[in-house]
């Protein structure tokens, strides 16, 4: 059988290895950048790394401004707040500096400052029709791979829905990984930001959408994070191991960038929606049913025992959830059997349904649920 046909273009420079932030000046003046907005969280700030990275830029003679108050699943609000303060600053150059919020929020506002508009406007693919800026990405956690994506993930401040907004032009130029800035994560944030690479790289492996390229990702991406993860949680100031899960993140996002993501996410992010339940660990719950729903076709079964020879790869993904110290039933947040029929129907919904490799329509979805409960 003939490969899958693609058409792979790299568009974000990998920058890696402990004490890389040092570099975030002269890399921002690489790209042209005089003035640089750095967008960050309240706790980012409080470890200290914004200062740090704003200190780089300052040797470098690059004037700084922050915007450190993005919050967790970033709004429509969150990013007209950013905007505001890019366009007071007269910012040339973006810099999402922290986790996927960060990040999303920073590719945001890069959509609205240059394009004009609302977040709406960018919901899909290739809706932006002017440059962007250059931005750079530097992620605090190992967790969302967005630092190797083109897609921003806002959510309407009013309405809720969860908007995916892609383009080629929000790449960001580079996606510096220091492992050093993810020793300070709590343990919480490790455990739900690793389960969630461990997703990327399990439901990118087997999409309808899947290539050689983004296979080679998602199997290196896996390996990375399985091998790395308890090392982690167990001993957070190991720094090889720290390394190896930030460029597992990286590298299961660059295979979202290529082949998407499939029904895990799409049951995770009604459960995040309605109850609240962090993304990681939402997706985590219900990763191990969909991989036994998915291994019944028989060559995604194949691509599982690939990527994990070792034995089932449902039951690894529940060991690694125990050691993350995650629920792995629905009903420790509340959740009852009335309450699945509606969540099958929000998650039928969501885009990354349609990439599922065996097809997933609202009672799939339902027995999904079900089997979680």
């Amino acid at each position: 059988m003939l490969p899958v046909p693609f058409d792979y273009q790299p568009r974000t420079r990998i920058v890696h290895g402990p004490g890389s932030l040092a570099r975030l000046g002269e890399l921002v003046k690489e790209y042209g950048g005089t003035r640089a907005l750095v967008v960050s969280d309240p706790g980012i700030v409080a470890a200290g790394h914004t200062t740090r990275a704003v200190s780089f830029l300052v040797q470098a003679k690059v004037q700084a401004r922050v915007f450190g108050d993005v919050h967790e699943n970033p709004t429509t609000e969150d990013v007209a707040r950013c905007v505001e303060i890019a366009k007071e600053f007269g910012t040339d150059f973006i810099i999402g500096l922290g986790g996927g919020s960060s990040m999303d929020t920073a590719k945001g506002a890069n959509f609205i400052l240059t394009n004009g508009g609302k977040m709406k406007d960018y919901w899909g693919v290739g809706k932006a029709k002017k440059p962007m800026l250059p931005s750079i990405c530097v992620p605090t956690t190992s967790g969302t791979g967005s630092e190797c994506q083109s897609f921003a993930l806002i959510s309407d401040a009013k309405t809720h829905a969860k908007m995916a907004c892609g383009d080629s032009k929000a790449a960001a130029k580079v996606a510096l990984l220091d492992p050093e800035l993810t020793v300070s994560q709590p343990q919480r944030v490790t455990a739900c930001t690793g389960i969630d690479a461990l997703a990327h790289a399990v439901e990118t492996a087997v999409t309808t959408k899947r290539t050689p390229i983004s296979g080679l990702f998602a199997r290196e991406a896996f390996r990375l994070c399985e091998q790395s993860l308890e090392i982690v949680l167990s001993k957070p100031k190991q720094l090889e191991a720290r390394a190896r899960m930030q460029l597992g993140a990286a590298f299961a996002g660059l295979a979202i960038e290529n082949s998407m993501l499939g029904a895990a996410h799409s049951c995770a992010n009604p459960l995040t929606a309605r109850y609240g339940i962090v993304h990681g660990e939402a997706v985590g719950l219900m990763l191990p049913h969909v991989v036994r729903f998915n291994a019944k076709r028989a060559p995604v079964a194949a691509i599982y025992r690939e990527m994990y020879p070792q034995g089932d790869l449902a039951k690894r993904l529940s060991t690694l959830l125990r050691a993350a110290g995650m629920p792995q039933q629905l009903r420790h947040y509340g959740i009852t059997k009335a309450d699945l029929s509606d969540l099958a129907d929000q998650a039928a919904q969501q885009w990354t349904a349609q990439f599922n490799p065996r097809p997933v329509k609202a009672k799939d979805f339902r027995a999904l649920y079900k089997e979680a409960l």
